[in-house]
């Protein structure tokens, strides 16, 4: 075999593979220390990302494949050769170097390695470009960068010229179609489940390659139910899906098993009572005062919720806003892959929206941001909303904006602008209103607290606090306010990473409901997830409605045993009092013991009741999702 080749090839591969370990040494520095990763399990790690190293290496070999097909020997004499290739492996290793800095800061953000959010990063560029500049250094991280390339090649640039003088062999052009046979092995042969080495999360995602993450989250953005998960026969799946979403006073008046559409009957005279859902940005119920919270991040909600009907026992059934908006206007499961408001056909659904719309409601989604992020102008417009989003606010109602949208204080400034529109016009109101100040980078206007802004997650959430005392105060001078339900809840929590299959704690949030004139306050501890939010609420104003929602009102006392759905974009949790279900790629299942308090889990055995109940919901859920595309096609 030729030297050039086999010399080019190992100088590439030797500086990819060196890289990939330098990348996993600095995120085993930035695991927490919680993750308890024994020697043993650190040394399965290294292992098992060395082969994911390999098969990563394997596609980056592919421009260098098509170099030694494509260029003839006698480019390989001129002496704009070994220009050529300098400039190739500098552009190599800023890439490299580039990726180790992103690999790093998303870690840092989200306790894992590249998945399905790095791909929304892509897509959205505006979003995301603007964050990160305005969250870190720029100018130096891409400076340091460049710097380091051209010196890594300048001290290299006597190896990598005598690789590229030698003369192309005969061969050369057989090396390069060899090495196109490479990642058509590693596409037959290697899975990104196969990083699933132990029961500690944090070890799988160290076992895996970022890169390698990033294009397996983007062919995996849907996942089939039936091809990757555990199933059941899906007439008794149905049938037991039927028996958990019953509840008292509720008829089924579908025509068929394959759909869920029941009509509530109310249990006293119906509250056309204005509706108000704030869904605040990343608000864990770890930051406030009433679940425990010692920093005095959250006063106004602290007294808010003195005065309001606090639900203590809520989970957010994902990682992300698009889910926390899906389970609360559509009162369905996490389906596995991406949310329904990112997928086509997403309109149509029997929404919260589309529910009280029936009742003469004016149904709006006001965001602080551009609508089109994350698709949420065409799910809710397609679900009976009215959208009111960054596009709508005058240039004198900002008083602040970062790259996610206008300040909290303008959102809440225009929420009660379009409530007084809907009140003057003598129809009631519902506003799910998304806020964006709780987020990265942490930026809102100076004066507000006492935590300067741009400092990190405590000052998000004081002002987001200040932002929700201020709205409250100004609203309350409303003629309308008084027959207003306001509805405070999280999208998700701050931080969803764990060393466990799915991090119990992380997904703890809270949800007040003030009504002073109309609801008595009080504290609700039972075990509910945000696809419960809806019909409970709706429960609250003694609705009577036609619904297919799968979650139920939890202040019925429906007999059946309480649960919470909470998930990742692949793996799937069933949450009771003291058990957790988790399903996963490859048919995994696996069952804990939960301690909710602590978050603690230990294995234990299936409960096939339990996967049981499990299945009817997921697979159920995902079943009559499929139904109904297959109708709309």
């Amino acid at each position: 075999m030729p030297a050039y080749p086999s010399g080019l090839i190992s100088l590439v591969s030797l500086t990819f593979l060196s890289a990939s370990a330098v990348i996993r040494i600095l995120l085993y520095i930035l695991t927490p220390k919680a993750a308890a990763l024994t020697l043993t399990l650190m040394l399965k790690t290294a292992v098992v990302g060395l082969v994911f190293d390999l098969a990563t290496l394997s596609y980056a070999l592919l421009p260098l494949s098509i170099y030694l097909i494509c260029v003839p020997r006698s480019f390989a004499d001129n002496r704009w050769h070994n220009w050529l290739v300098r400039l190739f492996f500098t552009l190599f290793v800023a890439v490299l170097l580039f990726d180790g800095c992103a690999e790093y800061f998303f870690f840092d953000e989200f306790g894992t390695r590249f998945n399905f959010i790095a791909i929304d990063y892509l897509v959205y560029t505006r979003e995301v470009i603007g964050n990160i500049r305005e969250s870190y250094p720029l100018v130096p991280i891409f400076s340091a960068i460049a710097a380091t390339a051209l010196v890594l090649v300048w001290l290299l640039r006597n190896r990598i010229d005598r690789a590229a003088g030698i003369t192309f062999g005969s061969r050369h052009r057989r090396t390069g179609f060899l090495l196109l046979i490479l990642p058509l092995a590693v596409l037959v042969l290697v899975n990104v489940s196969q990083t699933a080495i132990s029961s500690n999360n944090f070890a799988n995602e160290l076992a895996g390659n970022g890169i390698y993450n990033l294009v397996a989250a983007f062919r995996n953005n849907e996942l089939s139910f039936s091809q990757f998960y555990r199933t059941a026969p899906e007439d008794k799946v149905l049938s037991r899906l039927h028996t958990l979403t019953a509840e008292r006073n509720n008829r089924y008046i579908a025509p068929d098993t394959v759909r869920l559409t029941r009509h509530i009957t109310a249990e006293g005279p119906e509250k056309h009572l204005n509706l108000i859902v704030v869904v605040e940005e990343s608000l864990s119920s770890e930051y406030l005062g009433s679940f425990g919270n010692k920093q005095n991040l959250t006063p106004n909600l602290d007294r808010l919720a003195a005065k309001s009907l606090i639900f203590t026992n809520l989970y957010a059934t994902g990682t992300r806003t698009v889910r926390g908006l899906e389970a609360l206007t559509l009162s369905i499961p996490p389906l596995p892959g991406t949310s329904i408001v990112k997928r086509p056909q997403n309109g149509g659904f029997r929404s919260w929206g589309e529910i009280l719309n029936a009742k003469g409601y004016d149904s709006k989604y006001i965001y602080a941001g551009y609508g089109y992020f994350d698709n949420m102008n065409a799910f809710f417009s397609g679900n009976g909303y009215k959208i009111v989003d960054r596009t709508d606010f005058a240039k004198e109602d900002v008083t602040f904006a970062n790259i996610w949208g206008v300040c909290d204080e303008d959102l809440f400034r225009k929420t009660i602008r379009e409530a007084s529109a809907s009140y003057a016009a003598g129809r009631p109101f519902f506003s799910m209103v998304m806020t964006t100040s709780n987020h990265r980078p942490f930026t809102y206007p100076e004066g507000r607290i006492d935590i300067p802004s741009k400092t990190g997650r405590s000052g998000g959430v004081k002002y987001a606090d200040y932002a929700i005392g201020r709205f409250i105060a100004e609203a309350s001078r409303e003629p309308w306010f008084k027959d207003t339900i306001v509805v405070i809840v999280a999208d998700h929590c701050a931080g969803s990473a764990g060393k466990t299959d799915i991090p119990v704690k992380n997904y703890e949030i809270p949800m007040l409901v003030h009504a002073p004139h109309h609801i008595k306050p009080g504290k609700i501890g039972r075990l509910m997830s945000q696809i419960d939010v809806a019909p409970t609420v709706l429960g609250l104003m003694n609705m009577n409605y036609d619904t297919d929602f799968m979650g139920r009102d939890v202040l019925k006392d429906t007999g059946t045993q309480l649960r919470a759905f909470i998930s990742t974009y692949q793996k799937l949790g069933y949450l009771t009092d003291d058990r957790l279900l988790v399903l996963g790629p490859q048919k995994y299942a696996a069952q804990y013991l939960a301690d909710r308090s602590t978050g603690i889990l230990k294995s234990q055995p299936l409960d096939q009741l339990l996967l049981d109940d499990m299945l009817a919901y997921y697979q159920g859920g995902n079943y009559i999702y499929q139904h109904r595309l297959n109708r709309i096609r």
